[in-house]
């Protein structure tokens, strides 16, 4: 019962930290006007957190120069119309929270968050395991998406006295989840609307293989009050994944495929309405 009694605190003070993290707040940064759509760009990582790391390069240089690309390519065509904000455009260290504090305060319509994907060294044919993978949150469909979800979470380790922050959220815990499987999010249509454009993109126009449309406890899209994604590019610990990844051909690739699913979704939600209570 005392352990019981644990968890429940735990997921009260989660909730009472997530309404901290989007409650009204004077936006810093780009403002937009009553009809731009702001989109929020998420390169993860970056500074003391490389994330996952191949021989020749790691996922925060790969996922920053994505990023820039793939807002590149919405400037160039939307640039009256889209409001574009980035969580950071250059090498440092951003944490999870002021993450998602961003993408509230400058009250974002939808949240991109892009990643690159590996395994533990000890899994076996890690070498030849490719694919781009986008996720929304929600609950854990397999232990490998709460996996993926610890691997992204841990980052929270990096920050100091991190237990009072995230108020004893442990990333490394499987109890600590009960908080992502209570929730109700009101954006999950929107966000697997835009999940599963971005996977196709990325199968067609980047020509990754498909790991899938999943879902899982993210801290960082539970944190965000609208539509978020987290796109897993391709695995940075499969040599010819990484080639590519590393590659000027295949980073444009990836900002394109991201572009022409966000395009379409944006041609469907001009200006996200949030739903009213019935």
């Amino acid at each position: 019962m005392s352990s019981l009694s644990s968890i429940l605190s735990r997921v009260v003070a989660s909730a009472l930290l997530l309404c901290a993290a989007i409650a009204p707040a004077s936006a810093a940064g780009k403002a937009a006007s009553e009809n731009q759509f702001t989109l929020v760009i998420d390169p993860g990582h970056g500074g003391k957190d490389y994330g996952c790391v191949g021989k020749l390069t790691n996922e925060k240089t790969i996922v920053l120069d994505v990023a820039a690309r793939l807002g590149k390519l919405i400037e160039k065509e939307y640039s009256d119309s889209i409001n574009l904000v980035y969580t950071r455009s250059d090498d440092r260290f951003i944490t999870l929270q002021d993450r998602a504090r961003i993408a509230n305060k400058v009250g974002g319509d939808l949240f991109i968050s892009i990643h690159v994907n590996s395994v533990d060294k000890r899994t076996r044919g890690r070498e030849k395991i490719h694919g781009a993978s986008v996720y929304t949150v929600g609950l854990h469909k397999s232990d490998g998406n709460l996996a993926v979800a610890m691997r992204e979470n841990s980052v929270i380790e990096l920050e100091e006295d991190y237990t009072t922050t995230y108020q004893g959220f442990d990333p490394n815990s499987s109890e600590s989840y009960i908080i992502f499987e209570l929730s109700q999010d009101r954006h999950m249509r929107q966000s697997l609307e835009v999940a599963s454009m971005i996977e196709d993109e990325l199968i067609g126009t980047a020509g990754r293989a498909d790991k899938g449309v999943r879902q899982a406890g993210f801290w960082v899209l539970w944190s965000t009050s609208m539509p978020a994604v987290l796109v897993e590019l391709d695995f940075i610990c499969n040599p010819e994944a990484e080639r590519f990844l590393n590659s000027d051909a295949g980073k444009d690739k990836c900002a394109k495929a991201i572009y022409k699913a966000f395009s379409k979704y944006y041609s469907r939600h001009p200006k996200y309405i949030p739903a009213t209570k019935k």
